[in-house]
């Protein structure tokens, strides 16, 4: 893909509108029947852990098809001692424009700005089939897991400067931002600000169901 065909910005209020609704497009029906997605990038934005310097859009012919949002995280030792890193998602693509590289594109220029801004580690939840060739690898490789010594198969962790992660138990505390979600009421008024689209089940949620509820054993 040549450089020239798009251009990477940073997401401005004006873009805000146009990214939920990609975002509702690129995951509605996708893992459950709807989608949330929208919803969490809409109230993202104001929460104290969201980084503005990395909330990356793509242009192609002045049109915007993708984005990327970070939220600080952290990981904290057994000691208790506390390390800032960085968790993505969501991340979006237009259905027109996905499976054409436009989110491996903004992935490794994120992380380029994230090392100029001395971050070193990333960790997500996400299908690896989708982020392996991106670097990540199984929580399990680096020692990192959730509270109760728990390895889920969806946990990946990308090492942006090698070795920083140095064997000893992580456990890894994602910002609250989802917890927004939980909030019924206010994500149904404001899916209703968008155009009626049908929920339905797709093969691809029980992909994600068997993803999301699969561990890795240590």
């Amino acid at each position: 893909m040549n450089k020239n065909d798009y251009i990477i910005r940073l997401e401005t209020p004006a873009d805000y509108r146009t990214v939920e609704n990609i975002n509702r497009e690129a995951f509605w029906n996708l893992s459950v029947p709807g989608a949330n997605e929208h919803y969490l990038a809409h109230v993202m934005r104001d929460h104290a852990d969201f980084i503005p310097e990395l909330d990356f859009i793509i242009e192609v012919n002045r049109k915007i098809i993708a984005n990327i949002m970070y939220t600080k995280s952290k990981l904290v030792d057994e000691s208790g001692k506390e390390k800032e890193i960085l968790s993505f998602g969501p991340i979006c693509v237009l259905p027109k424009y996905q499976r054409m590289g436009y989110g491996k594109i903004l992935i490794e220029h994120s992380f380029a700005k994230a090392v100029e801004m001395g971050y070193d580690t990333v960790v997500i939840f996400g299908n690896p089939d989708n982020y392996v060739s991106r670097g990540f690898k199984s929580s399990s490789k680096y020692n990192v897991c959730l509270d109760g010594d728990i390895f889920p198969a969806a946990l990946l962790v990308k090492e942006l400067r090698e070795g920083v992660l140095d064997g000893r138990k992580w456990y890894y505390h994602e910002s609250p931002v989802s917890e927004l979600l939980n909030d019924e009421e206010k994500f149904k008024l404001f899916d209703a600000e968008f155009p009626p689209k049908v929920k339905e089940w797709k093969p691809s949620q029980e992909e994600f169901y068997i993803h999301s509820h699969s561990v890795i054993r240590q």
